[in-house]
């Protein structure tokens, strides 16, 4: 038989357990509502993006190169892809507000042209060696392309995949944290686990019954 000393340890242990759990549950959720509320939304939009119409608007710029510059870009760079000279990055940066810092660039010995991909839609910019005439196109897809892209992680830097890195860490603790109360309080609740099982079974069944490779 288990004496009275020994039950009320029992029920202190399962106090303090339930109040842990229920701490790192609420910590959790907090840390992670903006980003399950955010990726539940961008969710439909992509379910739906192909009935949601969107208008990219296309922006061209063009400007000139100063002579010092033009030169700098006349000379061989060291590999194909190498990085602008950093006089030519610091004039975009000043003149375009473009950063071409840790961008991709492809050396022909016409032009120097550079891909910059953004979340919610595209830009490149092109620079001609010999004349120095810089042309810069941006093109913008509106703000659910923008939301359904950082949904993705679609070119949105490392800060960002870190985030959602986190962030999927952090729901993990949400959910199971979540779990184990739902187990702790089952006896009291006799619905819990069908309702468990049916957040497991559907779909289940529909991967199985309707999605075919």
């Amino acid at each position: 038989m288990v004496d009275g000393d020994e039950l009320w340890q029992r029920k202190k242990r399962r106090a303090f357990l339930i109040s842990q759990l229920y701490q790192w549950h609420w910590i959790s959720s907090g840390l992670c509502l903006a980003g399950m509320v955010l990726f539940a939304l961008t969710g439909i939009t992509l379910n739906h993006a192909g009935q949601i119409e969107s208008k990219p608007a296309v922006v061209m710029r063009e400007a000139q190169l100063p002579q010092p510059l033009i030169t700098d870009l006349k000379a061989e760079p060291p590999a194909a892809k190498a990085a602008l000279p950093q006089s030519v990055g610091a004039w975009l940066r000043s003149e375009i507000g473009v950063n071409t810092a840790g961008r991709d660039t492809e050396w022909s010995p016409k032009d120097v042209y550079i891909a910059l991909p953004r979340p919610g839609g595209d830009a490149w910019l092109s620079i001609e060696r010999d004349s120095g005439a810089v042309s810069y196109e941006v093109t913008d897809r509106g703000w659910i392309a923008y939301l359904n892209d950082l949904h993705k992680g679609r070119h949105t830097g490392k800060a960002w995949s870190w985030f959602i890195d986190l962030f999927a860490a952090v729901a993990i603790i949400f959910c199971l944290t979540g779990l184990l109360l739902l187990y702790l309080h089952a006896n009291r609740r006799r619905a819990t686990w069908p309702v468990v099982g049916m957040g497991l079974v559907i779909p289940t069944l529909l991967i199985v019954l309707f999605i075919h490779r």
